[in-house]
């Protein structure tokens, strides 16, 4: 049975080249990509196909419901730029820094930049989920993170 697959879209009122500089600047990265409540810490990043960033997701004080995959309240990943298209796609290839061996499996997330009537058709499309992350979540996740894109953005 293959991996799951999940797909998130939403417009983000902004021109291509915006997004697309804020899917590539580490400081903006730390303010959008975190879902939800949750907040981020860039430790490296490194712009060119090959390279990538490394980043810490932390979940709020106080969370039950959820348990980071790194360590109590963290989640941290190693994204690889498998792919680069200025102003149109990235493919981030990504491995989450764990030792439960259900969460160890690479999966890839293709951004998608479209210009749209009042901005930009950003869509996340994330393959390979490994198995112990739940695609529900997974999907939820990419859909707080284009909200707070959109909201970068003052959408």
């Amino acid at each position: 049975m293959p991996a799951p697959t999940t797909r998130a879209s939403r417009l983000i009122p902004a021109a291509p080249d915006a997004v697309w500089n804020a899917l590539m600047d580490p400081k903006a990265l730390e303010q959008w990509l975190p879902p939800g409540d949750m907040t981020g810490r860039m430790h490296a990043f490194d712009g060119r196909v090959g390279g990538g960033f490394e980043m810490s997701l932390y979940y709020p004080e106080g969370e039950t419901e959820h348990v980071g995959k790194t360590a109590a309240r963290e989640d941290r990943t190693r994204v690889r730029f498998a792919a680069l298209a200025p102003g149109r796609r990235v493919v981030w290839a990504v491995l989450f820094d764990t030792d439960d061996p259900a969460l160890q499996a690479e999966m890839t997330i293709t951004v998608s930049l479209e210009p749209a009537p009042g901005g930009t058709r950003v869509t996340f499309v994330s393959k390979n989920l490994p198995p112990g992350l739940r695609p529900a979540d997974n999907e939820a996740g990419s859909k707080e993170s284009l909200k707070k894109l959109a909201g970068w953005f003052g959408g």
